[in-house]
């Protein structure tokens, strides 16, 4: 129904080994109204679980209260390992908007979870990216420096005093970030050679820490399946740094090593809207709406 409004999350949990834990954990998310889980997967090594859901705000918001108040129950932060930077057992918690919703949305319904979990469990939470309350706590890493292990530390110094909850860990299930963010789009673009030093090239001409496009995070490797070099990116605003706008630069670039672009790929889930804006594009549709759109009319 096009009227509905739809917010997805990706909850990251520090379980990736024990199975059981971890669907105890992602059964919050299963049979419920209003709720949808879309993909979980575990990772042993970092030890961690990654979940995709999407529902409507509030059946949303008691489902991942709940799944965080098991996260608390079943892990227990000091006796963690693994390879990924982690702070808590809910270690982040991005929402996201979809449909019929905005950031402002997803950053309310953000501090409802955060207020809630907090009062609940006893778990302190940082607000992050579109929700941060100060400029250093809008990147994930700032917010996870010092790791699980230095949030005793941390959490004595005034800057970082938690958002919601208490100002020190709790005892097993350490802290959380959590906030709206726009949805990131992992899209990646082929080149007719194997050349990695020339995707990288391109990559640093792209990204925004190189002085790129401002939504853009890149980097060249090795696409080993096929021996292609591939410019791999992240794009964490298409309305600022649209799909097109990033294809059509990375086309641009490789033209000055004498190189072509043979294909892209899209990793994993991605906004309709993000695909309506690139049709236009190239097919200069003028006037085009969404609700043009066959199915999102079902």
């Amino acid at each position: 129904m096009t009227g509905e409004i739809l917010m997805q999350s990706v909850p990251n949990f520090s379980e990736g080994r024990d199975l059981r834990k971890v669907e105890q954990i992602v059964d919050a998310f299963r049979a419920r109204p209003g709720v949808k889980l879309l993909d979980y997967s575990t990772d042993p090594e970092h030890n961690r679980c990654v979940v995709t859901v999407i529902g409507n705000p509030e059946p949303l918001k008691v489902a991942t209260v709940e799944a965080i108040g098991r996260s608390i129950e079943l892990i227990d932060m000091n006796r963690h390992e693994g390879h990924h930077p982690r702070i808590g057992c809910a270690d982040v918690i991005p929402f996201i908007p979809v449909r019929n919703c905005t950031i402002e949305d997803a950053d309310r319904l953000a501090r409802d979870v955060a207020r809630e979990a907090a009062e609940r469990f006893g778990q302190p939470f940082y607000l992050y990216e579109k929700s941060a309350s100060a400029p250093h706590r809008v990147d994930i890493a700032d917010v996870r420096r010092g790791q699980f292990e230095g949030l005793i530390e941390k959490m004595k110094d005034p800057l970082w005093k938690p958002d919601f909850g208490p100002c020190a860990p709790h005892p097993t299930g350490g802290a959380t970030a959590i906030g709206a963010r726009m949805p990131l789009i992992c899209f990646n673009v082929n080149l007719d050679t194997p050349n990695v030093e020339l995707a990288r090239k391109i990559a640093l001409r792209l990204r925004n820490l190189s002085g790129g496009l401002r939504y853009v995070k890149a980097m060249g490797i090795l696409a080993e399946d096929r021996s292609l070099a591939q410019v791999t990116m992240n794009l964490t605003d298409y309305t600022r740094s649209a799909m097109y706008t990033v294809l059509e630069m990375v086309r641009m670039e490789a033209r000055r090593y004498g190189v072509n672009v043979i294909g892209s790929e899209i990793v994993g889930y991605v906004p309709m809207q993000a695909l309506i804006d690139s049709a236009e594009y190239y097919l200069q549709i003028e006037g085009f709406s969404i609700d043009q759109v066959l199915e999102y009319n079902l």
